[in-house]
């Protein structure tokens, strides 16, 4: 309806009774260059560090995540930093964008899944007692669906073991308690947003976005990604499990139980373990 209402001004516009398919036409094109700017908007703030999107270097608790942001019927991706801080205590995992009420329930439901991933994974002997804190940084329009929760489950894992992530990689997946990534909407949008950013910084071998191997099919990119891919310029890492894509992200091998349930010297899960065995005896003094 607010198509026609538009064209409809446009005709009125160039003295013609009739709303033709030129007035529509009209009417769509001009529709897409106002929603337009509010991408390039978003995208001169990464530009000029307005908004902290690292694209090079390592960071401990810190990721990029891919996000899809819509205004009107146009879609397109940017990516988020989110970040995670972990510390002793007995709060569990705080949402903060729920603390606020700007948490969808669909991304509530997805922070709230880490929690059983971890008392699964290294709980089983002990208690669980930490106390961790998650945002998506810059983002005050609220935040929903649980895409990011594969996301923030690795910069989690991060801020336990105190592994840097290759921030040069952005990710999106959503997880389940068992550690499996499953698949999520507008992979390629997402992708698209985080290779225009990397492409005006400048393509290193580095960049690169991780998706779930179930969005494989899914791709459509452009020519120039496929292209940039091909050069080995940007990178698609497709991961199926929490393990495989903590490895492409710190390159610290995950590490499996042995048949004790203790997991090899120096891998990210015997690290988490040792930091949540060290929080599980400070709160047992208390």
């Amino acid at each position: 309806m607010q198509v026609v209402s538009e064209a409809a001004t446009w005709a009125k516009m160039s003295k013609s009774k009739i709303v033709t398919d030129k007035f529509i036409e009209k009417a769509l094109s001009e529709r897409i260059n106002r929603v337009k700017k509010y991408d390039a908007r978003y995208m001169e703030m990464i530009q000029n560090h307005s908004l902290l999107i690292d694209t090079s270097g390592y960071e401990v608790g810190t990721i990029n995540g891919l996000t899809i942001m819509t205004v009107g019927d146009y879609t397109f991706g940017k990516p988020a930093k989110i970040t995670v801080n972990t510390y002793t205590g007995k709060s569990g995992i705080v949402n903060i964008e729920r603390e606020v009420e700007i948490s969808g329930p669909s991304h509530s439901k997805g922070v709230l899944i880490l929690t059983g991933y971890l008392g699964e994974m290294f709980a089983q002997n002990m208690p669980l007692c930490l106390t961790a804190s998650i945002c998506f940084e810059q983002l005050y329009n609220g935040v929903d669906g649980d895409s990011a929760s594969s996301t923030e489950l690795y910069a989690l894992l991060s801020s336990l073991s105190e592994i840097p992530i290759n921030q040069a990689i952005a990710v999106t997946g959503s997880v389940n308690q068992k550690g499996q990534i499953q698949p999520i909407g507008g992979v390629n949008e997402k992708i698209e947003g985080y290779f225009q950013i990397c492409k005006i910084r400048g393509l290193t071998v580095e960049h690169g976005v991780m998706i779930p191997v179930q969005n494989v099919d899914n791709l459509q990119l452009s020519t120039e990604i496929v292209e940039a891919v091909k050069n080995k310029l940007f990178h698609i890492y497709s991961v199926s499990t929490i393990e495989e894509g903590i490895e492409v992200l710190t390159g610290v091998p995950a590490g499996k139980k042995d048949k004790n349930g203790l997991f090899p010297a120096g891998t990210v899960n015997y690290l988490v373990y040792e930091k949540l065995k060290k929080y599980a005896k400070v709160n047992q003094k208390d």
